[in-house]
């Protein structure tokens, strides 16, 4: 299947950069990665109080710290000797010679992230606070396999490279969605049921090939859950990001962190049997499954039935926007569907916020009444009283916002910031 690069607007959206760190991804990185701990009065922690972008004097820092100044001087100049921190002026003088001010520089290196979707894929390159600079679509059908996939992406990332005036020489990482579990200590999919070809292949070892900068992948509604918890809500530590596209998923976090479970298949909502719904067979082998139910996939072969040419999601909502009463039914009753499966997640999880992605949120708010006129009424009081369900607030970055979360956690974190202070001429 041949791509096509679609230019998407470039407003920038910036994550959170400060102390707060953002929720963690798999380790699926080079074997130099070290097993170091950061120093405590090293350039790392210093470091991450300026992650926030405020100027700051060696004397703030050194109050903060309780470091003597000779020794947070070494490091600030460590730290201006990579390039992520870089001079911003002098700040006020309270006798004397005004003192000089420094700040975290995002700028210094590039990001590049990918969501790759089962028939589309977003690609993005962000700077080191994750603010997104270049940005495209490209159509493309996962079922192609790794090789013809990955290729079109590494040739998304060098056009929109270009795109930025920059080159591969300022990368520090590449960050991956992949639509099918992920084994996150190696960035391997496993048994993905939608991606013929990929299971096991060395994502990592043949991005890096190309690219030769740390790759981190993980499963697409993860890393969706990270970015809409980091852009839209780093305030709330209980969060599940369910997507609705061909397939259904949730990403969940608690406690701020993200939670994967024993084998990366925690959130696989699809494959949990609809209480009350019909038997409709699914592809895992069981039937009832909520994917076979409420997926739009499963809503497009509804109204297929009753006569509509619904071949793809994309047509699937552009029939409900031009007010057709069918598929408003049907997508209301899928959100009742999924309200019935999420009812039992918010009793056992007990969430704050639970936001609805994919293709299907854009369905709006018939898909969002269906499942909370389910949710509100099936699950504890107790459990509903401050909860909130809404649709997606990344405009559908959420994907490569949270691949650019982890590589940003990953490369800007004080074990990484000490070893490339103690690389020779290396330089952020």
């Amino acid at each position: 299947m041949g791509s096509r690069l679609t230019p998407l607007p470039a407003g920038p959206r910036a994550l959170p950069v400060g102390p707060r760190v953002l929720p963690g991804g798999p380790r699926a990185l080079p074997a130099d990665d070290g097993d170091a701990e950061p120093r405590p009065n090293g350039a790392g922690a210093i470091f991450q109080l300026m992650r926030d972008g405020a100027a700051r004097t060696r004397a703030d820092l050194a109050a903060v710290t309780g470091l003597a100044r000779s020794t947070v001087a070494a490091r600030v100049d460590e730290l201006l000797a990579t390039g992520l921190v870089a001079p911003t002026g002098e700040a006020a003088s309270t006798g004397g010679r005004p003192p000089a001010t420094f700040a975290f520089r995002p700028g210094a290196r590039l990001v590049l992230a990918a969501d790759i979707g089962v028939s589309r894929a977003r690609v993005a390159v962000t700077d080191l606070a994750a603010t997104v600079l270049a940005e495209a679509a490209l159509d493309l059908a996962v079922a192609d396999g790794p090789v013809v996939v990955l290729d079109a992406v590494l040739a998304q990332f060098e056009a929109l490279l270009e795109r930025t005036g920059r080159s591969s020489a300022d990368l520090a990482g590449v960050g991956v969605g992949l639509p099918g579990p992920v084994e996150h200590s190696t960035g391997h999919p496993v048994s993905p049921p939608l991606m013929p070809g990929w299971d096991g292949f060395d994502v990592v070892g043949y991005l890096g090939r190309a690219l030769g900068v740390p790759i981190l992948v993980d499963n697409d509604v993860n890393i969706m859950a990270l970015g809409e918890h980091a852009a839209v809500w780093p305030s709330v530590d209980d969060l599940l990001f369910v997507k609705i596209a061909t397939g259904i998923g949730a990403g969940i976090i608690s406690h701020g962190e993200l939670q994967r479970g024993a084998q990366g298949a925690a959130g696989d909502l699809g494959h949990i049997a609809v209480p009350g719904g019909p038997d409709t067979p699914c592809r895992c082998g069981n039937v009832g499954c909520l994917e076979a139910v409420a997926s739009g996939r499963a809503v497009a072969a509804t109204l297929r039935e009753k006569g509509y040419d619904v071949a793809t999601n994309t047509a699937l909502v552009e029939l409900l926007r031009s007010g057709n009463t069918d598929a408003a039914l049907a997508i209301r009753q899928a959100g009742r569907s999924v309200g019935r499966v999420l009812a039992a997640c918010v009793n056992l999880l007990n969430p704050s916020v639970i936001v609805i992605g994919g293709i299907m949120a854009e369905a709006g708010e018939h898909l969002l009444a269906g499942i909370r006129e389910v949710v509100y009424t099936r699950s504890l009081p107790l459990a509903t009283q401050h909860l909130r369900i809404v649709g997606a607030g990344t405009a559908g970055r959420a994907g490569v916002l949270g691949a650019a979360a982890l590589v940003v956690q990953h490369v800007l974190s004080a074990r990484q910031v000490d070893q490339l202070v103690a690389t020779p001429a290396g330089v952020a």
